[in-house]
């Protein structure tokens, strides 16, 4: 553990962490970058999941609608991942040790499991159901799942901004 202490002191010490903890319009600007990111990607995956939810777009296949989305999601996760980074060396000490950020990035762990279940085992069937207005369970359950954790994700990393201790 004090390995770990002393990783977040150093990170939190870097030039670029000091820069963005200290300047105003820098932790703003990546902040901003991160809720956009994060948006676009929790839109793009609720369009998706309430087609397996089958509750919108119910007339277009499930494969039409995810590859057109898909592409725009894992952009928009990478950019939301840089910028979550940045924002996390700014103040990495004080988040390492923040139950409710590790309760946030628990629940993005779980949406990726319920993700890999969908892409490796849920979907093979997919050409059953890919014009059907309303999917098989696994693939309801999947989509509701989903969801809820991103649901999640957005409360506890707000909330999280609300954990962190003043300067």
């Amino acid at each position: 553990m004090q390995f770990l202490t002393k990783l977040m002191e150093w990170l939190q010490a870097s030039s670029l962490a000091v820069f963005i903890h200290k300047t105003a319009w820098a932790f703003t600007t990546i902040e901003l970058v991160h809720v956009f990111a994060i948006s676009l990607v929790i839109g793009t995956i609720a369009i998706v999941d309430l087609r397996l939810l089958g509750l919108a777009s119910t007339k277009r296949p499930f494969t039409e609608l995810a590859r057109g989305l898909l592409p725009w999601t894992w952009a928009a996760f990478v950019l939301a991942a840089i910028a979550g980074s940045l924002l996390f060396i700014s103040q990495a000490t004080e988040y390492f040790v923040n139950t409710t950020f590790w309760i946030k990035m628990s629940i993005m762990v779980l949406a990726g499991i319920n993700m890999l279940i969908f892409e490796f085992i849920t979907v093979r069937g997919v050409q059953k159901w890919d014009l059907k207005p309303t999917p098989p369970l696994p693939a309801r359950l999947a989509g509701g799942i989903s969801l809820t954790c991103w649901a999640l994700v957005v409360i506890f990393g707000r909330w999280t901004g609300f954990t962190m201790l003043p300067e």
